[in-house]
């Protein structure tokens, strides 16, 4: 039996935990100006713009306290894994966050329909304009590692929902003083609300396709599994089991049954380069047992 392993991961979030740790502080300061303005204002739209900047700093402080717990060795021999899910958890957070804030938005704008309310479109533009500005600045910054990390792309989808809800405000604000309904600024409250809705499930469904333990969206086992079938001195495939660590960690296992007089170890090797440079795994266990093997146990699950 041997197995094999590869080289030293890092997990992707690390490498984009400065983008993190500069947007915490530009969304973090610009909520306390946001809550205020919308006080003043009376305006929903701008209010409930403010509780998802206040969920952004939330999420984006999670994120960046994952990237940073996860690279910490474990202490507990028991997570013989280390930390590293944490990044997992932090995305799950960041889906329930979003979720909350835009159930709590349409709640506060459906009670908020037919009544007569009173807008200062000024702050509204002024804030909503500034807003605007400063998510776009940090969505510039996240885009970059919420293609790598799912952890920072909950962040990233958290700060894109904000944006648009500073783009809800702007034209909320200017159609007010076009009109002077102020019905709009609940229906651009609403609207703003289902778009954070919409995102939180997409997210969700990755996250729980990690926590299930499901294989990689862009790795097809059975692809993988013909691919080693291929390989020489490979009579048999079984036991492949392929799951997201987290992101950028791919992690493999598999029996590989090697044919009768063939060198396990040029086998191994040649499986284990298979798996890193085909296909993006670059932790893998690697099993070999001779055709005559009858040791592997039969499990039920």
């Amino acid at each position: 039996m041997s197995h094999s392993h590869g080289g030293p991961v890092g997990h992707a979030g690390a490498a984009h935990r400065w983008r993190l740790l500069v947007a915490v502080v530009l969304i973090a300061g610009f909520f306390v100006v946001e809550l205020v303005a919308g006080l003043l204002s009376g305006s929903l739209a701008l209010l409930s713009d403010a509780g998802h900047m206040a969920a952004d700093v939330v999420t984006l402080a999670a994120a960046l306290a994952a990237t940073v717990l996860a690279a910490r060795p474990s202490r507990d021999d028991r997570r013989t894994f280390g930390n590293y899910r944490l990044e997992t958890f932090a995305a799950l957070l960041a889906t329930l966050i979003m979720l909350v804030v835009a159930v709590g938005v349409m709640i506060s704008g459906i009670g908020r329909l037919g009544a007569e309310v009173e807008v200062d479109t000024g702050p509204m533009l002024v804030v909503g304009g500034l807003g605007l500005l400063v998510n776009l600045v940090v969505l510039m910054m996240l885009r970059g590692g919420a293609q790598e990390s799912l952890n920072v792309k909950g962040a990233y989808l958290e700060v894109l929902a904000d944006t648009l809800g500073s783009v809800g405000v702007i034209v909320a604000a200017v159609l007010i003083r076009l009109t002077g309904a102020t019905v709009i600024d609940t229906v651009v409250a609403l609207a703003v609300g289902v778009f954070i809705a919409v995102r939180a499930v997409i997210l969700g469904r990755e996250v729980l396709a990690v926590l299930g333990q499901a294989a990689p969206a862009d790795i097809d086992p059975q692809q993988v599994e013909g691919d080693l079938r291929a390989l020489d001195g490979v009579a048999d495939v079984h036991d492949l089991h392929l799951w997201t660590l987290t992101s950028g960690m791919e992690v493999a296992t598999v029996h590989l049954v090697t044919a009768p007089g063939a060198d396990p170890h040029p086998v191994l090797d040649a499986a284990q380069e298979l798996l890193s440079t085909r296909h993006g795994i670059a932790h893998a266990t690697v099993q070999t047992e001779p055709t005559d093997h009858h040791g592997c146990l039969e499990i039920g699950w």
